[in-house]
């Protein structure tokens, strides 16, 4: 549960981010122009996807150069641009921006509006901008990402098939942005560490069903948390093997797509149909590469160590039958008749935990893990002669390890008991259990604005199932070795 400090520390440091959503766009028959074009003042983009008309040139001038840049950070993402324009990229389909207004005219409730026109020289993309707020670098960018991925999306569909919805979700243009953000250095890692230790505001379900009206109804802190969640989606997909030229295949059929999000990335990152949890152990594991442990001085504890540890010892393999198993390390013969591709595909995810798990767990363990590297390798090579023997091995020296530890923590708990004295036995710590209780019978509510908001972030950070106390502290212990009776108090 996260502390209201830590939450009011989390949302201070909210930028109000405010785009307007992607929303599902048809394909119309373009409308006779009221006015001719042609004769309006327009500025050409660089690379010429982007025309620009009214407003003022200064305007156009300035949107023109944020569309470039803003198309420079999505194929820098991408791996189509390793730095800005040091290569050309084959557009087929031109984005029109049209100004409307000027800084401070009244606002409309959308200040950007985007169609999709077909005609007979091909697609375009239409945008509508409105300027009562003045130019928003960072609205504007996010619907040029918009409209970019929709390009995707149309530059290998039919003209003749105009009943296509195009829909680009939330999470996917919010990721890339947010993406783009960490690349530069200009996103905060706080907003990562609060989520991670908060267990995380939106799951992957969650970043799925998001739709454009419920993406306009957050608020700045909830925004704020969806765009961590989805920048760390999109990280983590771009970072899979083959995951940008994965990702830009992806692109091409985000937009016109209809069914469930899992089966399309599936589609296109092979390494997610391991099992059907796959997607979502990579983008935790991204959120804490991000926000979550801090490798230097957070360091397991050797319980915890032990958890992650059985954790990531899974072999993924499919079976006689063609079906995804995931088995723990004792499976490892089942492996072994399998040709040396699958092998070698099948202990990599056990791999990659391995060397994550070794930069925080506790010291002790890093010789056991360099160990399992070694066994791990030897099932990749179909090594099986004293394979077994060194798994078995590998176990007890676990169980020795975890038997002393525990033996350790008897005894400092031994310890701390018998230099009670009663003379120290004051009783503070009952009268603080007792006025806890009491407050927690009759709590006292704050009825102001800010106690009532962070009354109710309380509730939304606060995952169901939370233990009110720490559970290691309650452990039960078994096989607790004898220890030396306690001594009477002086």
């Amino acid at each position: 549960m996260i502390t209201r400090p830590l939450i009011f520390g989390f949302f201070s440091t909210v930028a109000l981010l405010a785009e307007d959503a992607p929303r599902a766009v048809q394909i119309v028959e373009p409308p006779a122009p009221a006015v001719k074009i042609d004769g309006m003042d327009r500025a050409i983009s660089n690379t010429g996807q982007f025309s620009i008309i009214g407003g003022e040139p200064q305007d156009r001038g300035n949107i023109s150069a944020l569309a470039e840049q803003a198309k420079d950070e999505f194929l820098i993402l991408t791996g189509e641009r390793l730095q800005p324009r040091d290569q050309k990229y084959e557009w087929k389909v031109p984005i029109n921006i049209t100004l409307h207004g000027k800084s401070g005219d009244p606002a409309p409730s959308r200040t950007i509006a985007m169609q999709i026109l077909v005609g007979e020289s091909g697609y375009r993309v239409n945008m509508d901008v409105h300027l009562s707020r003045g130019i928003e670098h960072e609205r504007l960018k996010f619907a040029i990402t918009t409209a970019l991925i929709y390009e995707r999306g149309l530059k290998n569909h039919p003209t003749r098939d105009s009943e296509t919805r195009f829909l680009v979700p939330p999470w996917l243009v919010d990721g890339l942005r947010e993406a783009n953000a960490w690349r530069t250095n200009q996103s905060d890692r706080r907003f990562y560490e609060a989520l991670f230790k908060s267990g995380g505001l939106f799951k992957i379900d969650d970043l799925f069903s998001t739709d454009a009206e419920a993406f306009d109804e957050m608020d700045a802190a909830m925004r704020a948390a969806f765009r961590v969640s989805a920048g760390s989606l999109v990280m983590a997909l771009l970072e899979q093997p083959q995951g940008k030229e994965a990702f830009r295949s992806f692109l091409t059929e985000v937009a016109p797509y209809e069914g469930e999000m899992p089966a399309l990335l599936r589609r296109h990152f092979p390494e997610l149909n391991l099992s059907e949890t796959s997607l979502a152990k990579w983008w935790a594991l991204q959120l804490a590469n991000i926000g979550g442990q801090n490798l230097a001085t957070d360091i397991l504890s050797v319980s915890r160590t032990e958890t992650a540890l059985e954790e990531g010892l899974r072999l993924n393999f499919r079976n006689g039958e063609g079906i995804v198993e995931q088995k723990d390390l004792a499976a490892w013969p089942e492996v072994a008749a399998l040709p040396e591709p699958e092998r070698v595909k099948a202990v990599q995810l056990a791999q990659d935990a391995l060397v994550r798990l070794s930069y925080r767990c506790f010291p002790s363990y890093r010789p056991v893990i360099s160990e399992y590297q070694i066994v791990l390798n030897d099932i990749a090579r179909n090594k099986s002669k004293g394979l077994a023997e060194k798994i078995t091995a590998l176990n007890e020296r676990r169980t020795t390890m975890r038997a002393k530890a525990q033996q350790a923590r008897d005894y400092l708990d031994w310890f701390e008991i018998t230099r009670a004295r009663a003379g120290e036995t004051t009783g503070v710590f009952e009268d603080y259990m007792r006025l806890k209780e009491r407050l927690k019978s009759k709590p006292h509510r704050r009825s102001d604005d800010v106690s009532k908001y962070l009354d109710r972030m309380q509730e939304i950070f606060s995952r169901p199932g939370d233990p009110t106390t720490p559970a290691e502290s309650f452990e039960q212990l078994n096989d607790v070795p004898e220890l030396p009776p306690l001594l009477p108090p002086e």
